[in-house]
């Protein structure tokens, strides 16, 4: 009996050893990446020049010699000022006296007809407050204006920008201005308000060409349809400021344009990969992990001397994973690299390969996977992240 239990002991432990030697674990790494531009640029020509054109041509001290004449006008003017608000707060009160006289006129035509009523429409209009009332106007009350204090002027509320500070607010990623390879030219009209249905709405078009080595490769007008800027009408919103932050969305549109065309702009990203990390047989796949994962995360689109060491070194653990999967019998479950092992490494190296935009070789690999499909058995969740992968794959093509 005992000995019976024994084997059983030791059958039950061959088995949690059996299955836990191929226990696979996944872990999220990131890392950066170098985007890559719809118009590739070769390293010793990312050279730019930036031709802006457009209405502004306003400095701070332009803003502020202005607002120190104004202020001196309106001292200057003070003395007519206050003479023009004496005649206005007299002329209001000729048109006070007429609204009361205008009032009490009113309130006796209404009394006159009240009266003629009988004493049961008197106290029923009475009681809904309907009967005759004497409503005088509000009397109105001279202000004297204060006299004008000078304040500096807020260059927040000012488009204080000149075609050369616009062109220096253009840039490319990975672009010097020590050339004119890519010869950019952007045109900028003055922004037109528009009223609708009490709302402020506003243009401004914004044309862009560009040539790559004297070969136009954009031309495009950005900004001419009307887009919505604030619920309140013209006349209600500060225009200057709202004209500012418009010219500020423009260049902001502008640069994530060229970028995504020219640039070669780092981009923060992460993948999931898989492992095994008993020791003895799958010690290389270990290996392969650490290979992988460290030198993924050492990736740095700026220093492109550390990404190539880098590069180098993850190859070392796509090797062993390579390597793997020719060791791999699909017929046999029990074996140390069976078809379980094998899913998981064939989808680090489609993940892995996609990850770093090499689509021919992530394909390469997910022909392989699938015609090896036949001997896994992949949960819910496997099947729809292959036929993702599959999707990525075929449709950035």
């Amino acid at each position: 009996m005992k000995f019976t239990k024994l084997l059983l002991s030791l059958f039950a432990l061959f088995t949690f050893t059996s299955l836990t030697a191929q226990s696979v674990s996944s872990q999220m790494v990131d890392f950066q990446i170098l985007k890559s531009p719809k118009f590739p640029t070769d390293v010793a020509s990312r050279q730019l020049k930036v031709t802006v054109t457009s209405p502004y041509n306003l400095k701070a001290e332009d803003v502020v010699a202005q607002s120190k004449v104004d202020f001196q006008n309106a001292l200057k003017n003070y003395s007519q000022t206050v003479t023009d608000s004496e005649k206005e707060f007299q002329q209001k009160l000729v048109d006070y006296n007429q609204e009361v006289a205008k009032a009490k006129e009113k309130f006796e035509l209404e009394s006159a007809e009240f009266k003629k009523l009988s004493m049961l429409e008197r106290l029923s209009m009475t009681d809904q407050g309907k009967n005759p009332r004497l409503v005088n106007p509000t009397k109105p009350v001279y202000y004297k204006p204060q006299p004008p204090v000078y304040r500096d002027p807020n260059l927040n509320d000012y488009i204080i920008v000149d075609n050369n500070v616009l062109a220096s607010q253009v840039n490319i990623f990975g672009f010097s201005r020590e050339g004119s390879y890519v010869d950019i030219n952007l045109d900028i009209q003055k922004l037109n308000f528009q009223d609708n249905a009490g709302q402020t709405f506003a243009n401004q078009p914004t044309k862009l060409i560009v040539k790559v080595n004297g070969v136009e490769k954009l031309n495009n007008t950005f900004f001419k349809d009307f887009s919505f800027i604030s619920s309140s009408p013209t006349n209600n919103i500060n225009k200057p400021l709202e004209e500012k932050n418009h010219l500020n969305k423009v260049m902001a549109f502008v640069n994530q344009y060229l970028n995504d065309n020219f640039g070669y702009q780092s981009m923060k990203s992460s993948i999931k990969l898989q492992s095994v990390k008993n020791k003895g047989k799958f010690d290389d796949l270990e290996k392969a992990d650490i290979y992988v994962t460290t030198n993924l995360r050492k990736l740095n689109p700026q220093n492109p001397e550390m990404t190539a060491v880098a590069m180098t070194n993850m190859q070392k653990g796509i090797d062993i994973w390579k390597e793997t999967i020719a060791k791999i019998d699909y017929k046999d479950k029990k074996a140390d690299f069976n078809n379980k092992i094998a899913e998981f490494v064939y989808f680090n190296l489609i993940r892995l390969h996609l990850a770093l935009g090499k689509r021919t070789e992530a394909e390469k690999y997910l022909n392989e996977f699938q015609e090896n499909q036949i001997y896994m058995k992949l949960s819910y969740d496997d099947e729809n992240e292959l036929k993702s992968l599959e999707t990525s794959i075929y449709n950035s093509k």
